[in-house]
């Protein structure tokens, strides 16, 4: 009876080590989730800004270029002397 008590006090003690070890690789593998989820989103928040930089930019230069083209079809015709 003694030995039967001891391998039971032995499979309880290796289930509470499995238990411990699972919670553990578990409690890591959420941390690592909400790091990599935080990171996600901070590299589409940066896409989104660089994408808008990049529209702005661009809409600034088909201004230019169409105030440009204004321009010269103004001073072709003569129409661009006050």
């Amino acid at each position: 009876m003694n030995q039967q008590n001891f391998n039971a006090g032995q499979a309880q003690a290796r289930a509470e080590d499995s238990m411990q070890c699972a919670k553990e690789t578990a409690t890591a593998a959420a941390d690592r989730a909400h790091a990599a989820a935080n990171t996600t989103g901070d590299t589409a928040q940066q896409n989104k800004d660089e994408a808008a930089g990049f529209l702005q930019q661009t809409g600034e230069q088909v201004k230019t270029m169409a105030q440009g083209a204004v321009d010269t079809v103004k001073h072709t015709l003569g129409m661009d002397k006050k």
